[in-house]
């Protein structure tokens, strides 16, 4: 079962714990996620009513943020230029710079050799390394286009229909 994002609440819909400067706000229903709202040192003074209310303003924010974006425009890195970047100081080391990934996908990783191993530019990741880099995007949704190696920098025509198989 797939988590859902947290949305607007009631206060009779979840259950609120405090852990320093954090509000945890627990849904009632198991099918959406726990959020952890930082609060500050105000926080010990608030009532359970005044944290939704900052909890359904901040999802409000987030949803306004992500209205004004419009349509959505993926920034792809031009060819030459590194796609990913180094951040040695967390956990998911490795970020995409655009959100475009031009990737190939060769076999043989793992213990075993049946994971996949992506090159992106000319490093190569393990499936975990990968993994953890598409975290950068955690919430967000993902289309995959496969296409020939030596087409890469083009994007595909696309049709909608079912497969042959």
């Amino acid at each position: 079962m797939r988590i859902k994002r947290p949305r607007i609440a009631r206060l009779d819909q979840v259950t609120i714990s405090r852990n320093g400067e954090y509000a945890a706000i627990e849904f009632h229903d198991p099918t959406i996620s726990l959020t952890q709202l930082k609060v500050g040192p105000q926080l010990s003074q608030m009532t359970d009513k005044e944290i939704v209310l900052l909890f359904n303003q901040t999802i409000t924010a987030q949803m306004r943020c992500r209205d004004k974006l419009g349509q959505y425009i993926a920034i792809e890195i031009p060819v030459g230029s590194p796609q990913v970047k180094c951040n040695p100081d967390t956990v998911n080391q490795y970020s995409p710079k655009g959100g475009v990934l031009r990737c190939c996908i060769e076999d043989g990783g793992g213990e075993d050799g049946m994971l996949p191993v992506i090159h992106i530019d000319e490093q190569c990741f393990t499936w975990d390394e990968f993994g953890k880099m598409l975290c950068t995007y955690a919430g967000w949704g993902m289309r995959i286009a496969f296409v020939p190696e030596d087409e890469l920098e083009r994007a595909p025509k696309i049709v909608v229909q079912e497969s042959d198989e």
